[in-house]
C-alpha cells in the first residue's frame, strides 16, 4: 500500500474514532459548542483570557455547559447559584480533583492539592489538624505574622523611598510565615537559599499563568512531554523538593517524639506510628510534596494579592487616604495592629475583601471532578468528568455588587459604614475543596496591608491615571502588571 494512502487512512480512522467518542459522550451531558475531532473546542477559546471565552459561551448555552479540551469533556458551572449548588449542596459529589497533568507529573498524584480519595482525605485532615495545633487561626500564629510584619517594614525602609518593584519583598513575608510553620525557620531576606527558592516560585507562578500552560494543563498528559516553558516548572519544583528533602533528613536525626517542633516533626511522628501499615499515606514522599504545597500555596497567592493591592491603592489614592485615616484613628502610628482591631476597622476589612473580589486571583478555580455519576440540573454527568467552577462569574456579579467592574471597598460596607459579609465572596472557593490556608491568608492580608499603610505613604512613579490594573495574563491566575513605587516613611 502506498505510504501516503496508509497515512490518510490512519488519520481518517483517528478522526472517526474521535468523532464517535465525542458523540457518545455528549448524549446526556449539558449542551455546548460542537467540538472538532481530537482538539475539541480549543480554537473557540481565547487562551489569553479563558474566563472571558467561557463567559461568552454561558450567554449562549446557559449556566451549565460542556466544552471539550481535547477529546475529553469538561463541564463548566457558571454563576453564583450554580457554583454554590455544586460546591455546597452537592459538596461530596463534586469534591474530587479534576485532571491536572502538570500537578500530577510533579508529584505522581501525591500532592494534597491534586490528590483524590482516601489519600486526599487523610493528608488534608492531618494537615489541617496540625496547622491548627501550631496556631492556624489562633493567637500564636498571629504573633508570628506580626513579627514578620515588622521585618517587612524594616526591609521596606531599606528602599530609602526610592522607586522599587515590590514583588520580591512582598513574597518574602508570607513565605517566612509558612516556613516557620513547616520547619521552624526564619530566613533573612538576603539568604541565598531563600533568594533561590523565591526566584523559582516567582518563575513558576508566571509560567503557570501563561497562555501555553492553559492549554497544556487542561489537555491529555502527552502534551506536557513536548518542549516548552512548562519544563522549567518541573526543574524549579525539583530544586525546592531537594532542599526540603534535605531538611527532612536533618530532622530525622534530631526528632524528639515527645516535643514536636513544627509540621515536619509531626508528620515524621505520624510516619513512625504508621510504619507497619502498608496502605498508609504517610510516607517521606508525601511529606515532601505536602510541604511543597504548603510552601508554594502559602507564598504565591498571598504575595500576589498584596502586590495587586498596592497597585490598586496607587491607582485610587482616595481609598488609600481613607484607609490610613481609619488606621490612625483606631491604632495610631506606633502600636502594631492585631486581628482584634479588624472589628473596629470596617473600611480596612472591606478594602481587603474588595481587593480579593476585584482581582479575581484564580478565575476558574482549580479543576474539580465528580466522584460518581450524578444528575445535576437535569443532566447526567459521568463519574470522573472534569468540572470548572467559574469563580469569575461570581465575584463580579452585578446583582450583588453594584458597579462590580469598579474597585470600591463600599461593596462590603452597609449604609452605616459597617462591614457586611457577602455569600458571593468566594475568593477562597467553597465546600470540601476550599483553600486550607484561608484563615492564615486572611490574617496576613489584613496585618501586612495595615502595617504598610500605617508606616508608609505609597507614591507612584507615574500619574495614577496611567496605571493599568488589568492583569497581564488571565489564565490559571490573574497576574498584575509589573510596576514600581516608592515607600515613603510616614
Amino acid at each position: 500500500m502506498d505510504p501516503l494512502v496508509f497515512l490518510v487512512l490512519c488519520i481518517s480512522c483517528c478522526l472517526l474514532l474521535s468523532f464517535w467518542k465525542q458523540s457518545s459522550q455528549k448524549r446526556h451531558l449539558p449542551p455546548g459548542p460542537t467540538p472538532l475531532p481530537i482538539i475539541g473546542n480549543v480554537l473557540q477559546l481565547d487562551v489569553k483570557d479563558i474566563k472571558k471565552s467561557l463567559n461568552n459561551l454561558s450567554k449562549v448555552y446557559g449556566p451549565v455547559f460542556t466544552v471539550y479540551l481535547g477529546m475529553k469533556p469538561t463541564v463548566v458551572l457558571h454563576g453564583y447559584e450554580t457554583v454554590k449548588e455544586a460546591l455546597i449542596n452537592f459538596g461530596e459529589e463534586f469534591s474530587a480533583r479534576g485532571s491536572f497533568p502538570m500537578g500530577e507529573r510533579v508529584a505522581n498524584g501525591n500532592r494534597i492539592v491534586i490528590s483524590n480519595g482516601k489519600k486526599w482525605k487523610d493528608i488534608r485532615h492531618f494537615t489541617l489538624m496540625t496547622l491548627r495545633n501550631f496556631g492556624m487561626g489562633k493567637r500564636s500564629i498571629e504573633n508570628r505574622v506580626q513579627e514578620e510584619a515588622c521585618c517587612l517594614v524594616e526591609e521596606l525602609r531599606k528602599t530609602n523611598a526610592s522607586p522599587c518593584d515590590p514583588t520580591f519583598i512582598l513574597g518574602c513575608a508570607p513565605c517566612n510565615v509558612i516556613c516557620s510553620i513547616i520547619f521552624q525557620h526564619h530566613f533573612d531576606y538576603k539568604d541565598p537559599h531563600f533568594l533561590s527558592m523565591m526566584k523559582k516560585l516567582n518563575e513558576n507562578f508566571s509560567i503557570l499563568s501563561s497562555p501555553w500552560l492553559q492549554v497544556s494543563s487542561l489537555h491529555p498528559h502527552e502534551i506536557i512531554d513536548f518542549p516548552g516553558s512548562h519544563n522549567k516548572v518541573f526543574k524549579n519544583i525539583d530544586f525546592i523538593k531537594s532542599y526540603i528533602f534535605e531538611k527532612i533528613k536533618e530532622y530525622q536525626t534530631s526528632l524528639d517524639i515527645s516535643n514536636p517542633r513544627d509540621f515536619i516533626d509531626c508528620f515524621l511522628i505520624k510516619l513512625e506510628q504508621e510504619k507497619h501499615n502498608r496502605k498508609t499515606e504517610f510516607t517521606l514522599e508525601n511529606l515532601t510534596v505536602t510541604a511543597i504545597d504548603l510552601f508554594a500555596a502559602g507564598t504565591e497567592t498571598t504575595s500576589s494579592t498584596l502586590r495587586y493591592a498596592l497597585l490598586l491603592l496607587l491607582k485610587y489614592p482616595e481609598v488609600m487616604a481613607k484607609a490610613q485615616e481609619e488606621i490612625e484613628c483606631v491604632i495610631g502610628g506606633h502600636r502594631s495592629s492585631c486581628m482584634e482591631d479588624r472589628s473596629n476597622m470596617p473600611y480596612m476589612d472591606a478594602l481587603v475583601h474588595e481587593v480579593q473580589r476585584f482581582i479575581d486571583l484564580v478565575p476558574l478555580n482549580l479543576p474539580h471532578a465528580v466522584t460518581q455519576d450524578i444528575k445535576f440540573r437535569n443532566y447526567i454527568i459521568p463519574r470522573g468528568t472534569t468540572i470548572i467552577t467559574s469563580l469569575s462569574s461570581v465575584l463580579p456579579d452585578e446583582r450583588e455588587f453594584s458597579n462590580a467592574k469598579v474597585f470600591d471597598p463600599g461593596h462590603f460596607l452597609d449604609e452605616s459604614g459597617k462591614f457586611k459579609k457577602s455569600d458571593y465572596f468566594l475568593a477562597f472557593s467553597a465546600g470540601k475543596r476550599s483553600c486550607a490556608g484561608e484563615s492564615l491568608a486572611r490574617m496576613e492580608l489584613f496585618l501586612f496591608l495595615t502595617i504598610i499603610l500605617q508606616k508608609f505613604n505609597l507614591k507612584s512613579v507615574v500619574d495614577p491615571k496611567d496605571l493599568d490594573t488589568t492583569p497581564v495574563v488571565n489564565g490559571l491566575t490573574s497576574v498584575a502588571r509589573s510596576y514600581k513605587l516608592c515607600f515613603v516613611p510616614v
